[in-house]
C-alpha cells in the first residue's frame, strides 16, 4: 500500500518544446496545473510566448530540487534525463508519452490531464526503480555517471571488434569479443539489451542484465545477476581499437586500455508514478505488439 503523499504545490515540467506535440502538451499542462493552484517550474530559456499561464524559470539542474513532482513530456530519452534529476533529490516522476515507443512514460495525451490530477490527489501507484552508478577510473581521473536503463561500452570511431574483459564481484567472467557490452537494470531490460537477445525482466525484480553486443562467439550469452553485484569491465589493448562508455544514451567518457569501468547499484532510486490500474503486462503487449491478429491487425485481449 502506498504511504500518504505530501501535498503537491510545485510541479517541474521537463520537455523539448522544439517538438510541436511536446510544446502543445507542455502548454496545456501548465495551464491545467495553474488552474489547480500549482506553481509550474520550467527550464530557463524556453521560447517566449510558449506558455499562456504564469511559470517560474529555473536552471534545469534546479528544477527537481525546487519541485514536489517532476513531469516529463516526450519520449523515453526525456524520461531518462528527468529521472537522473529526480533521483538525486528523491522526487517522484510522472511521464507523458509524446515520443515513439514510450516504455517509461505511462500517460498518453488523452489521459494526460486526468493522470496529473491523479498524481496531485495521491491516487497514483509509486514504484521504486533501481539505478546504476558508473565509475570510470584511469591513471589520470575518475568520472562517474548515473543510469536508469543501462551502461553501454561501445566502439568509438572504428569498425574494429572490441575485446572486453569482465568481472563480477571481483571474479573473472569472460573476455568478450564483439561490438561492445551492456550492463542494464530490470527497467533497461526492454531497451538496448532486449535487441541483443537479453531477457525481459519485471521491473520489480532487483537484478542486473549483462549482455554482449553482437558477440564474435555465439556461445557468449546474456547473464542475469543480483542487483547488488559489482561489475568491472576493461578494454583489451589492440591496434586501432577505441571504446566509449555511454550512460542512458549519453556519452560519459572514452574507455582506454588500462582504465577500469565499475558498474553497481546506485544509492539513489527513482520513484515512478503510475496511474491507477497500471498493468505492466498490458504495456508489454502494447509496445511489443504481442497478440496482434494477423487478419484484423489489432490486439487480441481476452479482457
Amino acid at each position: 500500500m502506498n504511504a500518504p503523499q505530501p501535498r503537491i504545490e510545485r510541479v517541474a515540467l521537463f520537455g523539448r518544446p522544439d517538438d510541436p506535440p511536446v510544446a502543445e502538451a507542455m502548454r496545456a499542462l501548465a495551464a491545467h496545473l495553474a488552474s489547480r493552484d500549482c506553481r509550474v517550474l520550467v527550464a530557463r530559456g524556453l521560447p517566449v510566448g510558449l506558455f499562456a499561464s504564469p511559470v517560474d524559470e529555473l536552471d534545469e539542474e534546479e528544477l527537481a530540487t525546487a519541485a514536489d513532482l517532476v513531469v516529463a513530456i516526450g519520449g523515453d530519452g526525456t524520461m531518462l534525463r528527468a529521472a537522473r534529476h529526480a533521483a538525486h533529490v528523491g522526487k517522484p516522476l510522472l511521464g507523458v508519452n509524446r515520443g515513439r515507443l514510450g516504455f517509461l512514460a505511462d500517460l498518453n495525451p488523452e489521459r494526460m490531464l486526468d493522470g496529473v490530477d491523479d498524481a496531485l490527489a495521491g491516487r497514483c501507484l509509486v514504484e521504486q526503480r533501481l539505478m546504476l552508478h558508473s565509475r570510470l577510473q584511469s591513471a589520470d581521473a575518475m568520472i562517474e555517471g548515473l543510469s536508469l536503463n543501462d551502461v553501454v561500452v561501445s566502439k568509438l570511431d572504428t569498425g574494429r571488434m572490441l575485446e572486453l574483459r569482465s568481472w563480477i564481484d571481483g571474479v573473472f567472467v569472460n573476455t568478450h569479443g564483439g561490438d561492445g557490452f551492456i550492463v542494464a537494470t530490470s527497467t533497461g531490460s526492454t531497451a538496448y539489451a532486449l535487441s541483443c537477445g537479453g531477457p525481459i525482466i519485471h521491473p520489480a525484480l532487483a537484478a542486473i542484465v549483462l549482455a554482449p553486443i553482437c558477440p564474435h562467439t555465439l556461445s557468449d550469452r546474456p547473464i542475469v545477476v543480483g542487483a547488488d553485484a559489482s561489475v568491472d569491465i576493461e578494454l583489451v589493448e589492440r591496434s586501432e581499437t577505441r571504446a566509449q562508455v555511454v550512460c542512458d544514451g549519453r556519452p560519459l567518457a572514452e574507455l582506454a586500455p588500462g582504465a577500469r569501468l565499475t558498474v553497481r547499484r546506485a544509492a539513489a532510486a527513482v520513484a515512478l508514478l503510475h496511474p491507477p490500474g497500471h498493468d505492466y503486462y498490458r504495456t508489454l503487449r502494447s509496445k511489443l505488439h504481442w497478440g496482434r491478429s494477423a487478419r484484423r491487425g489489432s490486439q487480441v485481449d481476452p479482457d
